[in-house]
């Protein structure tokens, strides 16, 4: 059979709500006619998609997979028939915190001159791929190991890693600050977007507390507050400047890729521009 777009939309009403009854009210439609409407995309799909051996419903591991595309899908439909696009395609580019540091500014401003035609859009969205896999954006700057499915990368720069920490920390006093100098002291971590884990760590000397968030801002509010300290690279203190914190270069850590990722397929036909320009603007930067 054809698969449509409102088996789509069911399908990800059912994983958003956790319940068929739930997501058919939402789609105004009897719970028979969505549980139908479910069966037809798995038969299409040759696999189960949810999981239904609970009340609370759960998707599966190709459920997940399915979700992205879908979101994806939906967002391509959605971006292709608004009327106001029929100009200029504008290229969204996503970020989920401090885009590409001190040459952000520069890349908008070169972009500008040389694609007049294109508008850039700077995006933060927090997410684990800057929105990418959901289709809110058509390509991303992204740090740290991008492991997602369907994505291609390219290798911008690496960065080194910072601590960030309250003003008033006895840390401020050290010039460089080693992993085991933080163990000691409660670490903030951005569990979306964030490029620390507790593995950045020997296994024997873990931080003992930590403090999870899961978007930039309460991670910083986190450490301003004085409550833990916080990893990130060299490019969030020229992009997040603040009396109540302070920054010093972490020693023993290796650094961070920063990469511009786009989804496999057909895509925006500027995205080649985009990394040729971030690259020139990467290279007049380290002259």
């Amino acid at each position: 059979m054809t698969i449509e777009l409102r088996h789509l939309r069911a399908f990800l009403a059912i994983a958003e709500e956790g319940n068929v009854t739930r997501a058919a009210t939402r789609l105004h439609l009897g719970q028979p006619a969505l549980s139908r409407t479910l069966r037809q995309l798995e038969d299409h799909l040759g696999a189960r998609l949810v999981d239904r051996s609970t009340h609370h419903l759960e998707l599966t591991a190709e459920g997940h997979v399915f979700r992205d595309k879908a979101l994806a899908a939906l967002a391509a439909v959605e971006t292709a028939l608004d009327p106001r696009g029929l100009g200029n395609w504008p290229l969204r580019l996503g970020h989920t915190w401090a885009a590409l540091g001190d040459h952000t500014v520069p890349l908008l401003r070169r972009w500008d001159q040389t694609h007049p035609g294109t508008p850039l859009e700077l995006l933060r969205i927090d997410d684990r791929t800057a929105g990418l896999t959901q289709g809110k954006v058509d390509a991303a700057l992204l740090r740290g190991a991008v492991t997602t499915a369907g994505l291609r990368t390219e290798l911008l720069l690496s960065e080194d890693r910072v601590v960030v920490m309250p003003a008033d920390s006895p840390l401020t006093a050290l010039a460089r600050i080693t992993l085991a100098d933080l163990a000691a002291h409660p670490i903030a971590l951005n569990t979306v977007s964030g490029t620390t884990t507790t593995g950045l760590w020997p296994p024997t000397a873990r931080p003992v507390t930590t403090i999870e968030v899961t978007n930039t801002d309460e991670w910083f509010i986190a450490i301003a507050a004085g409550r833990a300290l916080g990893v990130s690279t060299s490019a969030t203190p020229s992009n997040y400047t603040h009396p109540s914190l302070v920054y010093r270069p972490l020693a023993d850590a290796p650094t961070v890729p920063v990469v511009l990722a786009w989804r496999e397929g057909p895509g925006h036909p500027a995205i080649p521009d985009l990394l040729a320009l971030a690259r020139q603007i990467l290279a007049d930067g380290s002259n």
